[in-house]
């Protein structure tokens, strides 16, 4: 079945607010390098998705999509808009996620497709994003048309603390 991907408005992400921090959580307490330290909190996570990422849709600096895959929601991709003024031709995904369950099933790809839509009818022609270097999604990226920019050694911690990673950055003209 393939996934169905939609837009999350505020009152979308407060409805859905479990779903959205039980892919988080999971997917950290897995290794997932996406900015958070094991052990993070259902609680923590529900912050993250309300104090953080709902004011910034609702301002609408930020666009939030949501994949449902047999009636859950079981990933997520972030389209950052709000660019600085010398770039408004540019955004950023931000924490693509799947659920470690739902994983290979074709919603990371469909995720990612979904955005690069939305970010080309919203007039964009740049799209960029940092992953860990060597990630599963590294060579999705790459197959939705990503291109290394660069490799920046020793960029932020492992969500178990105990050693650092390199991050890739990565772009789309589109």
């Amino acid at each position: 079945m393939t996934p169905h991907i939609i837009e999350i408005d505020g009152p979308a992400l407060e409805q859905s607010v479990q779903a959205f921090s039980r892919i988080l959580a999971d997917s950290v307490a897995l290794g997932a390098a996406i900015g958070f330290m094991t052990p993070l909190s259902l609680d923590d996570a529900a912050r993250f998705w309300l104090e953080g990422v709902r004011p910034e849709v609702v301002a609408g600096r930020r666009i939030l999509l949501g994949a449902q895959h047999d009636g859950d929601i079981v990933g997520t991709v972030q389209l950052l808009t709000c660019m600085p003024a010398n770039q408004p031709h540019r955004c950023e995904i931000a924490k693509m996620i799947v659920h470690p369950r739902a994983r290979r099933l074709g919603i990371g790809r469909a995720l990612m497709n979904h955005a690069i839509n939305r970010a080309r009818e919203l007039g964009k022609t740049l799209i960029t994003l940092d992953t860990r270097t060597g990630d599963a999604a590294q060579p999705l990226y790459a197959s939705v048309g990503f291109e290394v920019a660069g490799v920046i050694p020793d960029y932020a911690w492992n969500p178990d603390g105990e050693a650092r990673h390199a991050t890739t950055y990565m772009y789309r003209r589109i």
